[in-house]
This record gives C-alpha cells, sequence and structure tokens, in this order.
C-alpha cells in the first residue's frame, strides 16, 4: 500500500525563532533554510525534511510534566550515549526537568523554549 502522505516539516511555535533555530542547528547538524528571519525561521535536510520555528505572542511555555500549559507535541532524537548527548545539549541551553520516567532508557530535555523532547540510546 503507498503511503496517502509523505512528512515534509514540522513546525514549534515559539518565542525566538532565530534563537531556537540555532539551538536545533548545533545539536542535529541541520542547514539553516536561507528565507529564516526573525518571525520565522527554518532548518533543512538533506532528503527535504523542513523544520520550522515561528514567532507566537504571547507564547505559552509547557509546563511539562504538570498538564498546566501541554506540551503540546514533544521530538525524539536517537544518540549513542545518553550522558554524553545530555550533557552537549545542557551547554547549548537545553534544561533537564527533575521528571525522568526511564532515566536509563531515555532522557527528557527542554529546548530553550520548553518544548519537551527525548533522547533515545540506540546501539
Amino acid at each position: 500500500m503507498s503511503p496517502i502522505m509523505k512528512l515534509s516539516a514540522i513546525t514549534l511555535d515559539c518565542p525566538d525563532p532565530p534563537a531556537l533555530a540555532a539551538f536545533y542547528r548545533e545539536a542535529t547538524g541541520l542547514e539553516p533554510h536561507p528565507a529564516s528571519d526573525a518571525a520565522f525561521a527554518g532548518l533543512t535536510r538533506a532528503d527535504g525534511l523542513f523544520v520550522g520555528f515561528q514567532r507566537s505572542e504571547p507564547y505559552l511555555r509547557p509546563t511539562w510534566p504538570d498538564p498546566a500549559v501541554p506540551q503540546q507535541l514533544h521530538l525524539c532524537f536517537d544518540v549513542t550515549d545518553l550522558d554524553a548527548a545530555q550533557d552537549a545539549l545542557l551547554r547549548l541551553g537545553a534544561t533537564l526537568p527533575a521528571e525522568q520516567p526511564n532515566h536509563e532508557r531515555y532522557r527528557v530535555l527542554l529546548d530553550p523554549a520548553g518544548h519537551p523532547f527525548c533522547l533515545t540510546r540506540v546501539s
């Protein structure tokens, strides 16, 4: 069966698109989109996947794990070394919430705009 659609883009609301794009660029190595600006910044992957960051005002930072402001979405990334990846991302500006559902298998971090994202250890 052929798929009906192909994922082409993911866009996150945030208060500062260039800053959040810079965080994810450092973390993933994705290339900046040439049409990025202060209101909408983007990153592209060689296969065409686009990750966008759009200014949202007022921006309500997720309060995960507290459901007062839902997480809205979360991204997952594969890593070979959880501790090393976590340390590098904390240096880039991510934060580590106290809530860690399965610390040995994966880590939940928050990007600078508060979006939860997961690191999953792969062999």
